[in-house]
Order: C-alpha cells, then structure tokens, then sequence
C-alpha cells in the first residue's frame, strides 16, 4: 500500500478545501436559468471586474467556455478560425468547434514559447474575394499561459498585436486562458491588461486556482447574451448553480496568491530533474507551473516505465510520449512533496540511498537533495 501520493498529472486535481466545502454548504442560491443564482452573479461580475470586460457567465468547464466562445463569433457555419497548432482548442476539445458548431480550423504553426508570428496568422486570414470557394475568416484564438509550450506565457504587447491585426481585418479574439493567472502573476502584469485586447476570454477556474468545477467566459454584454443561450442550448444551464460557484469565488480570492509559490516549486524540481543523469529539462521554459520532462536518448527507461515506477511509490506524473512526461505543480505540493519526487525519480534511474531517516539522491552533478 502506499503511504504518500503525489499528484502532479494536472492542476485539476486538487481537492476542495474546507474553506471552500464550507461557502458550498452555505451558499445563497437560486435558479440560475428563471432568473439570476445571486452568487453565480457574483463570481462573474468578478472574473468580469478582473479581465475588465462588461459581464460573465459560469458555464461548466474551459473545453464549453472556448467552445461557445468560438460559436458565438463565427455565427454562420462554414466559418473559419486561425488558432495555434499546439493549441488547446485545437488538439484536446475534441474538434467541438466542427463536429457542433460547424467551424473549420485554420491552424497556424505554434513557436516553442506558445506565439504565432504575425505575418503567419496574416497569411492565413482568407482573401474575402475568394469566399465563393474559401471558408470565411472571423476569429483568431490565443492561449495564454500556453500549456503544451509548457505554461509559456504570451506578452500583452504581443496580444495587443495579435489584437490590432485582427480589427484591421474585420476578425474577432478569443483568448482561451485556462492559466491566465498563472501567466499574470508570472509576468507582473494584471489580467486586465493581458486581456486587453480580445474581443472574449475564457477564465479557468478549476486549473491553477483550484476551483473544483468551473469556467467564467467574459466579454461584452451581447456577447454574454448570445453566449448564455447557446450555454443552454449545449446543457450547460445549470439551475442551484451557487454552491459551485461559491467554491470558485473562494479559489479566486484566496489561491490567486499562491502561484507564485507553486511557480518557484516548480522551477526548483525542473532544475533537479535536469541534474538527474538521464533526463533533460529546458529550465528557461518553465515560466509557469508546467514542466516538460524528456527522457535523453540511450536511457534504458522509458516514459511510460518510469510513469509506472513511480506510481508505486505514490507518484503520479502524465506521459508524453515515448520519452517525454508532464508534470504540473498546484497549490497542494509542498516543498516536501518536491524532494519527495526528485528522490523517486532518481531511485528509478540509479537507486535510492535513505540517510537518518529521510531520503537523499545524487545527481550528475554530484549535489544531494533530501
């Protein structure tokens, strides 16, 4: 049996606190479809306030935010969306914005630190005089923190970019910003103004902030309506939704706070992985939470061996690949947590040395963590 897990698969699993158990169990409530849940209100005129957008609206997870964001601005089918190849939307919504709204992808290739170049999503915006054989350009998406880059994060100046080429061609911005605190409090600079830009945003709740359910897409006032409908045409109306969104108003109060302790963790495992011999790490990406881990060519072990090793030691990490894994810091790894996985990891290339009681493993470069 094992004593000890370590989750670190995502930012997504953590566990409720009591904190946010308690604002649950007493939440003011009401119907949320008849009319308006008070405390559902007040968490999107929250996440509203904080992106300064004109109003917001809880919908059930990021992968139905980003989807109606995207069918609310490309209304007519045959519609057509310049997004990033390495993005979220594009790789793990399930090709929801075709196979539901109709909308064709017009991916652009992602750089390693989660932009696209300019002149390439320039490019790929549809000549409007070809519309009698080409699909119709409204929409360019962005994704910031860019989680498969590993949480790299998008600068404001070059949303605003992405932003002023967009109005110069008639097109919309979404931004799907899953991380968008994480990306904030990693560059200094409000939500507000990474946002600034984009026509709509989708706030994840339940990532980084630890929320256990929940998006709030935000946006103009027409835009929250047109969105609100298509929310209940997806099943995404949800009547005492309150209790939930109680939960969330507590994450973004009290977690927001907290990610520069999970960013600093996650730095200092990146820069013991890369130590351990066998594996390599690009420090200079881990802007974030998000650490990309690969395994270095003629080790004995792959991805998915070592996932299983460490998972009987309780430590859970994501493959990637034959030769690459994921993992994710969030605000329920401690320090303690940190060493504990550095010590697992080691154990599984060279073996585990236990010195007065606590674990302690050699690296490449002859340092000890314990």
């Amino acid at each position: 049996m094992v004593a000890r897990t370590v989750d670190l698969r995502s930012d997504t699993v953590t566990k409720p606190t009591e904190t946010m158990r308690f604002a649950m169990a007493t939440a003011e409530v009401d119907d949320d479809i008849l009319g308006a849940d008070p405390t559902a209100f007040r968490l999107e005129s929250e996440v509203a306030k904080i992106t300064g957008k004109e109003a917001g609206l809880f919908v059930s997870s990021g992968t139905m935010g980003n989807l109606i964001s995207v069918l609310v601005h490309c209304d007519i089918r045959g519609s057509e969306v310049i997004l990033g190849d390495n993005s979220h939307i594009h790789i793990y919504e399930n090709g929801g914005i075709s196979t539901i709204g109709g909308v064709h992808p017009r991916p652009v290739k992602n750089n390693e630190d989660g932009t696209m170049d300019i002149d390439s999503i320039e490019v790929a915006i549809r000549d409007p005089r070809g519309e009698l054989v080409f699909p119709t350009t409204k929409l360019i998406c962005l994704e910031n923190s860019h989680a498969n880059s590993g949480g790299r994060c998008l600068s404001a100046e070059y949303t605003d970019r992405v932003g002023e080429l967009a109005k110069k061609h008639g097109l919309k911005l979404h931004i799907d910003g899953a991380r968008i605190f994480n990306a904030s409090v990693a560059l200094g600079v409000p939500v507000q103004r990474l946002v600034q830009a984009a026509d709509s945003v989708s706030v994840c709740l339940s990532k980084g902030l630890g929320a256990p359910v929940g998006s709030v897409i935000v946006g103009s006032k027409s835009f929250i309506t047109k969105a609100r409908r298509l929310r209940k045409t997806l099943g995404g109306g949800m009547r005492q939704v309150g209790f939930i969104c109680a939960a969330a108003f507590v994450a973004l109060k009290e977690n927001v706070e907290k990610l520069d302790g999970d960013h600093k963790k996650a730095k200092e495992l990146a820069e013991g992985l890369n130590q351990i011999k066998g594996l390599k790490v690009d420090i200079a990406a881990v802007e974030t939470n998000i650490i990309y881990v690969d395994i270095v060519e003629g080790s004995k072990i792959t991805a998915e061996k070592l996932y299983k090793n460490l998972e009987e030691h309780g430590v859970l990490v994501m493959p990637k690949g034959l030769s690459r894994m994921r993992i994710v810091v969030h605000h329920q790894i401690s320090s303690s947590d940190v060493h504990y996985t550095l010590s697992c990891i080691q154990q599984a290339f060279s073996g585990m040395h236990q010195e007065n009681g606590s674990y302690s493993i050699s690296t490449s470069r002859g340092d000890s963590y314990s």
